[in-house]
């Protein structure tokens, strides 16, 4: 399941973001990189660990607790310290497929069921850097608004591509679901959207809600790994 997500970060929010990155230590992004996506991988990236990262991190991890759509959309069992890159004149990330594990600190693992990029550069203000995404239906390239965020299965073959004028920014991160199946989780956000809908129509007390208020629990209790 391919799904954006608008207005992670508000203006405020988005501006205190820029304003740590814009101010922190830029690295050579293959600081990072497993062997595979070192050899197409051209960017920087913003020192992980760093106070910039850290706080800036903090900011959008606080964005997406307090988000319903990706609280939905990702059942969220963990959620790997943001990352931030930066690309220009020329810079891209070949197609690649993302790390199965991600070793954070502390010791920290996180499954990566689930890739996610929030735009913190508006499409107006570079030309390239697409996110594009292949799935079963083919290629799809995105380019969201700053605020906005792309979540996307991390099983998915991906790339950015070059960003042929000005600079893009964006907020990368990986996310450890309690739904493991990316069908599953589709199931489970649909019946959501579709429990909201008839809440909104009926009443939260209606007894189809509560029936299918149950459904979605039932399920969830079938499937989960906490």
């Amino acid at each position: 399941m391919m799904i954006a997500i608008p207005d992670v970060l508000d203006a405020a929010k988005l501006a205190e973001v820029r304003a740590l990155v814009g101010g922190g230590e830029w690295v050579d992004g293959n600081a990072t990189s497993g062997h595979q996506s070192a050899l197409a991988k051209r960017n920087r990236q913003l020192a992980e660990g760093s106070e910039a990262a850290r706080k800036a991190g903090g900011l959008v991890v606080e964005a997406l607790q307090a988000n319903p759509t990706f609280i939905a959309a990702a059942l969220p069992a963990k959620i790997f310290p943001p990352l931030f890159n930066r690309y220009a004149g020329g810079e891209t990330f070949g197609t690649h497929i993302d790390n199965a594990v991600r070793l954070g600190p502390g010791g920290l693992r996180v499954r990566s069921d689930l890739s996610a990029t929030l735009f913190l550069t508006d499409p107006a203000d570079y030309d390239g850097g697409e996110l594009t995404v292949e799935d079963r239906a083919g290629a799809q390239s995105v380019k969201l608004p700053a605020g906005h965020m792309l979540l996307y299965p991390a099983s998915s073959l991906h790339r950015v591509e070059p960003v042929t004028s000005g600079e893009r920014t964006a907020c990368f991160f990986w996310v450890q679901s309690m739904i493991r199946d990316d069908g599953a989780r589709r199931i489970l956000f649909d019946l959501d959207n579709a429990v909201r809908q008839v809440a909104a129509e009926q009443g939260h007390d209606a007894r189809p809600v509560i029936e299918l208020t149950g459904v979605y629990h039932n399920l969830l209790r079938r499937w989960a790994e906490p």
